[in-house]
Parts: C-alpha cells; sequence; structure tokens
C-alpha cells in the first residue's frame, strides 16, 4: 500500500478520536514528546487513546511514546490505549512492541484494518428494511450510544456520556440509527474528514447481526454525506468481524493498528 494512504488512514483515525475527546466535557487533546493523546477521560479504555504522531523506527523513541503516555494517563485512573500502526514501526520492532509496553500495563488487544474506498460497490444481497433515522434528537442520539455500549460491553451510563451529546452529530458528523422489528438494530456515524467520509461508531445487536444491517445503515450514511458534503471517497477501520462486510460494501485494506489497552489504575 502506498505511503499516501498509510498516513491517510492514521491521520483519519486520530481525527476521529480528538473529535471524540473534545466533545467529551471531560476530554483534552494534547501533544507530549512523541506522542499524541485525545483523552475522552471517561470509564472505556478504547476513547482515552495515544497515538504516534509519525514513523518511529527506534526502540528508544517507541517507548518515549508509551511511556510519555502512561505517564499522562496512570494518574487519572482511567484504563487507556496506545493505537500503534503496524506499518509506522519497522518489522523487527513490531515484534518487540508488547515486551516494551508491558511494564506500562499495557498488553496486546484487538486490531484494526484502515480500509478506503473511493465508491462503493453495489450490494451483493438484498438489504433489509429498516426505518432510518437520524441522531437528531436525545431518543436516537440514546438508541446511538446503547446500541455502541452493548455491542462493545461498556457500562450504558459510559456510552451514554460519551455519545448522549448534542454537539456529536451536528456540522461535520452525523449519526444514524436503523431501527428492525421496533428495535434500535443497528447504527454509525460519518464524518467529514478534507476530502473524505469517514465512517465510525458501527455496532449491531446480535439479533440483527448477519442480516446485512450495518451496511444498510452506513449506506444510507454514505449517501447523506455525499448530499451534505460531496463526498465519496470513504474510510474507515474495521474489527476482524466486520472485514468481510467492508470487502463486499468495496472497501480495501490499508494498513493494521494494534491497539495496546491498560486497565484501570486501582485506588486511583
Amino acid at each position: 500500500m502506498s505511503a499516501e494512504e498509510i498516513h491517510e488512514s492514521n491521520t483519519r483515525f486520530q481525527d476521529a478520536w480528538r473529535f471524540f475527546a473534545r466533545g467529551s466535557p471531560t476530554g483534552e487533546v494534547l501533544e507530549r514528546p512523541g506522542v499524541s493523546i485525545a483523552a475522552s477521560n471517561v470509564p472505556w479504555a478504547m476513547l482515552n487513546a495515544a497515538f504516534l504522531p509519525a514513523p518511529v523506527d527506534t526502540e528508544a523513541a517507541l517507548r518515549q511514546a508509551a511511556t510519555a503516555a502512561a505517564h499522562y494517563f496512570t494518574p487519572r485512573g482511567q484504563g487507556w490505549m496506545l493505537a500503534l500502526c503496524e506499518d509506522w514501526v519497522p518489522p523487527t520492532l513490531r515484534a518487540r512492541a508488547a515486551s516494551l509496553f508491558a511494564p506500562l500495563g499495557l498488553m496486546p488487544s484487538v486490531v484494526a484494518t484502515g480500509m478506503v474506498a473511493e465508491r462503493l460497490l453495489p450490494p451483493a444481497r438484498p438489504l433489509p428494511r429498516m426505518e432510518l433515522r437520524a441522531a437528531s434528537d436525545a431518543r436516537v442520539r440514546g438508541d446511538l450510544a446503547d446500541l455502541n455500549s452493548l455491542s462493545y460491553d461498556v457500562a450504558l451510563a459510559t456510552g451514554r456520556q460519551v455519545f448522549d451529546v448534542p454537539a456529536m452529530f451536528s456540522g461535520d458528523n452525523l449519526g444514524f440509527v436503523g431501527y428492525r422489528l421496533e428495535q434500535a438494530a443497528s447504527c454509525t456515524a460519518v464524518m467529514r474528514a478534507d476530502d473524505v467520509a469517514y465512517i465510525s461508531m458501527v455496532a449491531t445487536l446480535p439479533p440483527h447481526r448477519q442480516l446485512g444491517c450495518a451496511e444498510a445503515v452506513i449506506r444510507h450514511a454514505l449517501t447523506e454525506a455525499h448530499r451534505a458534503w460531496g463526498l465519496e471517497r470513504t474510510v474507515l477501520h474495521a474489527t476482524p468481524a466486520g472485514l468481510p462486510v467492508y470487502r463486499r460494501m468495496g472497501y480495501r485494506p490499508v494498513t493494521r493498528f494494534q491497539f495496546y489497552m491498560a486497565p484501570p489504575t486501582p485506588g486511583r
């Protein structure tokens, strides 16, 4: 993959997490030596994030970045993550990353694949009929927050704290919920980021999976993004479960991110 697309995938990921942090009443975005921080400062480790601002090629630089992030997060007591783009470190250093991070309490967790599509392919199968609503009112925002909480095993109150925020779904970020059988079934958000539409917050409840619900909501969100902003190129970061769905839609892999998670600090 091209260095430009790898850079784009990193930039879009970091932009989205900075947006979430700025939307949080307790969040902040800042730069520390060798590391960027986007902290919502909530009890959800994935939303208290650290990133490399650029590729690194030495063990000292990688250790410095992780240590600087730990110095920020550990006194606050919240769980946190370091998102490491595999193409931004040499293979030999990548193989040692887990051992370098372990003394800081960081352990390998999920992997996300950065993906891009210049335009979507037509649906490969009929999509389910759903009522699609914008997250422009409290009920739909709450449903979107709850869908993410239930899908990612996070307390409902935490999800509401992060996502049930009016400013989160206006302007350059739009949220949508798909309702099936009179139940909130699937959701997503689409963000305008320069010349691409960035997809995030994808979640589907178990009874509605494997039916095309997520695809239907994402396609609707991207149609609205094209209508509002004229954007067709789209970027996202996929869990392993979402990879086959996105491939069918026309996305192709660009790079991978290994997430390293640190648990909350007891007594803080």
